[in-house]
């Protein structure tokens, strides 16, 4: 009988070591797993965290083991290339930090054995990912266990696969499922026994067969229907492996019942019915944590995603625990798993892409609330698609659907891929990631770009995978784009599900993103180290109000919540106040007098309130109450005023004489000027190239930069050049004070008509 051992306890630890130990070194740290060496320098900016080779070392006994033929060790997250060794001997080496994969341990087990995980999470142009927006925590973060088994048992060393795998067709009302294992070393004697039970633990089918019999169909009439939120309902399938009465393996999983459709027009049908799918995408890691979690993490994480009432969740840009799988089949969630394919096509890449998706749709499998595999994320970020690019997406689409008859594959394009590219078409349904609103345009272009895709390709499923704007504790009762109060992200997210949510035909709409994440070469917003387009701050404390903004349109749970309780002192005679409901009325009080009730079919609630000495606000709807202070002041509050923490230059450091340009200004009132203009592109345009890898390539790749350069500086516009340059560090690229300064001072001589930003 198979039995699991967890090896999570007292390793000892190193950065500094240059190679694999041949006994248990004395002075290295201890630390239990899950564990991570970047959980602070991989969060606190600078881009300076450790990537390298760090070094596991564990002794064990063998008399501590269960008895068994065979033993295998587990890893169930190692970032991002690890090797083992076992008393020394290289077993195995592996490529890719987020999935599962084994190691048989058997023949090199001795009385007393010392175990090295060497883990090694440093840039190489082979193993994804190695150019994107977050942190690449390395570690074992992860379980490890060691799993005893006989010699004849559930495979373990396909694509660290469960061994099983479970697929359902619905027949009108019943569900032909058909159950398949994988086994090594059966005997002749020896037998399978399939159960089939029901959410409540009844078995409801059951079969014996021959050992070689590896694949069976049940019938389940009057199927229960896995149906989303609505109703996640789970049947399980268990698999004994016998030896006349003894149980020498067995393995289980959980599946659901359910059919889904992505359609043009109508977009997700789940079982027939129409499903809007809105929602959020999630990054793994935490404050203080990073991507070592605990499953108390994972659960808190989910608990706050079912609250805010979403409906699907991107998984984003990897594989993720599969306890967090299993907790969006239990909660009912839609989802969309991909590997971690992104930013930059790698040539000597192409065989890890391959590799992780086996692992991914392995491993994944019998999760009914997955319905797409992704296939890469912003890949063209670079320029054009290329031959080679073009060709491994094609390779991976097919793989996919080789693996997997039974689901859809996608991608993730960055916003300035053309929508022409032929390699957008590769996948089943396509998503894009815009910002417009935040890095450039406005607002109002989200909606009509995605009617322009629908109305030029009416047969491609489109959706979006990525919008969102940033915030912090910033705050201003005028709200500008770009200025990461949390008051423009409200804004700019009540707009955005005014746009996505009346568009039926959009198949996905998923928020950038649920949490805040680190991203430590960022060096923005007032704290570095970090991306805050988050509807919830990276440590879990806080919901921005955007948060509630989402739960007004998509949760049933009744609720009110008045929005700014951060932003206390204000200087307006008259402020305005929003609240969110969706309660269908909203009445606001201040100091106990009522201002009126307000219905909205919108959700979002418009009060003026008088801001006259301290005010207390209390908002009802229903039976429903929110309470809220502010308070006049004079003088406005410069703790609320965006100060980057540790930059080279802050705006008020800047000359910025009237009537001329400067680093304040937004680039896309520089470029309104021919000089000004001409200035900020000769400095820019080396930057951006060598950013893009555009400096040490052919002419080709230099005229794609060029057009990709010039479509970034589009998509940047509402940034003003001093924040933009300090985006730059996402991108390895490294801006002087001197620099910077240089071109002020040549700025500073050039006439203009706008007003500097400030």
């Amino acid at each position: 009988m198979r039995k699991v051992y967890n090896f999570n306890t007292k390793w000892a630890f190193s950065k500094d070591a240059s190679e694999a130990p041949k006994e248990m070194p004395q002075k290295w740290y201890w630390v239990s797993l899950p564990h991570t060496w970047n959980d602070i320098d991989g969060q606190d900016g600078g881009n300076d965290l450790y990537r390298g080779t760090s070094f596991y070392a564990k002794e064990l006994e063998k008399i501590d083991l269960p008895k068994a033929d065979k033993y295998y060790l587990e890893f169930n997250g190692a970032n991002s290339s690890a090797t083992v060794y076992v008393n020394g001997k290289k077993l195995a080496s592996h490529d890719g930090g987020y999935s599962t994969w084994r190691v048989n341990i058997t023949d090199v087990l001795e009385d007393k054995n010392l175990f090295v995980v060497e883990v090694d999470n440093s840039q190489n142009d082979r193993v994804y990912p190695q150019n994107a927006d977050f942190t690449f925590y390395g570690g074992l973060y992860r379980d490890v266990n060691i799993l005893a088994v006989s010699n004849s048992h559930f495979d373990l060393e396909y694509y660290g696969g469960p061994g099983i795998k479970v697929t359902p067709e619905i027949v009108e009302n019943n569900a032909k499922v058909e159950v398949e294992v994988f086994t090594t070393n059966t005997l002749e004697n020896q037998k399978l026994n399939y159960i089939l039970k029901d959410r409540e633990g009844n078995v409801i089918a059951q079969k014996e067969t021959s050992a070689s019999e590896t694949k069976v169909t049940f019938d389940i009439e009057n199927v229960h229907l896995w149906h989303g939120k609505k109703d996640p309902y789970l049947y399980s399938a268990e698999v004994c492996l016998k030896e006349n009465d003894e149980i020498l393996d067995n393995v289980s999983t959980r599946f659901g019942c359910r059919t889904f459709k992505i359609d043009p027009e109508l977009g997700f049908i789940l079982n027939g019915e129409e499903y809007p799918l809105r929602g959020v995408s999630r990054h793994q890691d935490r404050w203080g944590v990073g991507n070592a979690l605990l499953k108390e993490h994972h659960e808190e994480d989910m608990d706050m995603i079912c609250e805010v009432g979403a409906t699907t969740i991107r998984l984003a840009h990897y594989q993720h625990d599969q306890y967090f799988y299993d907790l969006c089949d239990e909660k009912g969630m839609v989802v969309w798993a991909e590997i971690p394919y992104i930013s930059t096509h790698m040539p000597n890449g192409r065989e890890n892409t391959i590799s992780q998706m086996k692992e991914l749709i392995t491993q994944n499998y019998n999760h009914p609330s997955i319905v797409v595999w992704g296939l890469s994320n912003e890949i063209t970020m670079s320029g054009e698609s290329t031959e080679d690019l073009r060709e491994n997406h094609v390779i991976l689409n097919d793989l996919a659907h080789e693996m997997d008859k039974t689901r859809l594959t996608t991608i993730a394009c960055v916003s300035m891929c053309s929508m022409d590219d032929p390699y957008v078409q590769i996948p089943d349904v396509v998503s894009y990631n815009h910002y417009f609103g935040w890095y450039g345009g406005d607002t109002s272009m989200n909606g009509p770009w995605f009617d322009e895709f629908h109305a030029k390709y009416p047969n491609i499923p489109i959706g979006c995978s990525e919008y969102g704007c940033e915030a912090l504790n910033w705050h201003t009762s005028n709200p500008e784009q770009g200025d990461y109060t949390e008051e423009y992200q409200a804004y700019y997210h009540e707009e955005l599900i005014k746009q996505f949510f009346t568009r039926k035909y959009m198949w996905a709409t998923h928020v950038w993103n649920m949490f805040d994440f680190g991203a430590d070469s960022r060096n923005e917003g007032g704290e570095n180290g970090q991306n805050h387009k988050g509807l919830v701050t990276f440590d879990r404390k806080y919901k921005k109000d955007s948060f509630y903004a989402y739960k007004a349109w998509l949760s049933d749970e009744p609720f009110v919540h008045i929005c700014g309780k951060r932003y206390v002192d204000r200087v307006e005679e008259t402020t305005k106040v929003t609240v969110y409901s969706n309660q269908p009325e909203v009445e606001l009080f201040a100091n106990g007098v009522s201002l009126g009730k307000q219905s909205s079919p919108e959700h979002f609630f418009y009060f003026e309130v008088p801001n006259m000495g301290e005010t207390n606000l209390v908002a009802i709807a229903g039976d429903c109450k929110d309470t809220s202070f502010i308070r006049k002041v004079e003088v406005f509050n410069e703790d609320y005023r965006l100060k980057e923490k540790g930059a080279i230059l802050n705006w008020f450091d800047i000359d910025a004489p009237e009537g001329y340009y400067s680093l304040n200004n937004k680039i896309s009132e520089i470029m309104e000027s021919e000089e000004a203009g001409k200035i900020f592109t000769e400095f820019i345009t080396p930057l951006m190239a060598g950013m893009m890898g555009a400096d040490q390539v052919g002419e080709k790749k230099k005229d794609d930069s060029k057009n990709n350069l010039n479509a970034m500086m589009a998509m940047m516009g509402s940034f003003t050049i001093l924040r933009m340059t300090s985006l730059l560090g996402a991108g390895h690229v490294e801006v002087t004070k001197e620099q910077l300064l240089d071109l002020n001072e040549k700025l500073n001589k050039i006439e203009c008509r706008v007003k500097s930003l400030v």
